[in-house]
């Protein structure tokens, strides 16, 4: 299926690790130009320099805190005319609700929150001067399953869903479209580490973490490129008339409820 994305300009947070690594590589792949932020310099110089000598596209990194005041404008200017923002940086500390304080849930909710909103804000008015575009929010299964062990990822979760669909319902009259993706567990770094935490916490020994990757559906978690070609996808032309909606990945996991 040609997705007709050769040529495209990709603005991609939280690109230096993770699903914003994969997401990175995947675009290269389709023959999209880059400008990607995270905090590393040295990570971001790093895949700059692979997807260069891969790929004929034009990549420019952005080292940067997109908590920082002017952080958001800074890095629409920068960026220049974008045709795709992917909002993917930033993670909040999983925990019950007596486990995660008051600045941790602050800290996780500045970059993973006002970061999507502040950066959104400065770039849609760019695409609707430009004639249109796609704004694509990588939020996370947490929204939906509302784990009390990851009370303040749930409400960012939940909170970021929303935004999308308030934004993406009347987005399409800019001819913008705004998607939210709700990946669940993938096979990254992060996902490990949340499992170790969680297997101390439950079991009594982070070691014993494998237990609870068992429970996932297949017995694994996604892997990284389930994840990205679905953002391929609605980043196309083929996927035009999708706006204000929020698309689960996640085996089911979601799904899987009962009314007992």
């Amino acid at each position: 299926m040609d997705l007709n994305l050769n040529g495209k300009k990709v603005l991609i947070t939280g690109a230096s690790q993770g699903i914003g690594e994969g997401l990175a590589k995947a675009f290269a792949e389709e023959g999209c130009d880059l400008h990607l932020t995270a905090r590393s310099a040295d990570v971001l110089e790093q895949l700059r320099s692979e997807l260069s000598a891969k790929h004929p596209v034009q990549v420019t990194v952005q080292p940067i805190d997109l908590t920082a005041d002017g952080a958001a404008d800074a890095v629409a200017d920068a960026a220049g005319d974008v045709d795709v923002l992917i909002n993917n940086a930033g993670t909040v500390p999983s925990g019950y609700l007596w486990q995660v304080d008051s600045d941790a849930w602050k800290t996780g909710w500045a970059l993973k929150g006002f970061g999507y909103v502040d950066l959104t804000r400065a770039i849609y008015p760019k695409m609707k001067a430009r004639g249109g575009g796609v704004i694509l929010n990588n939020i996370g299964n947490g929204g939906e399953v509302c784990d009390p062990a990851y009370i303040a990822g749930a409400t960012a979760n939940a909170s970021l869903m929303a935004f999308t669909r308030a934004l993406g319902g009347t987005s399409l009259d800019d001819n913008i479209r705004v998607v939210g993706v709700n990946p669940g567990p993938v096979d990254t770094s992060r996902i490990y580490n949340m499992l170790r935490k969680r297997a101390a916490s439950d079991l009594g020994d982070a070691d014993r973490y494998q237990e609870l990757v068992e429970r996932y559906p297949l017995k694994r978690a996604a892997s990284v490129r389930e994840i990205t070609d679905l953002f391929l996808f609605l980043a196309s032309e083929r996927s035009g008339y999708t706006s204000g909606t929020i698309i689960t990945v996640d085996g089911g996991i979601a799904s899987r409820r009962s009314i007992v």
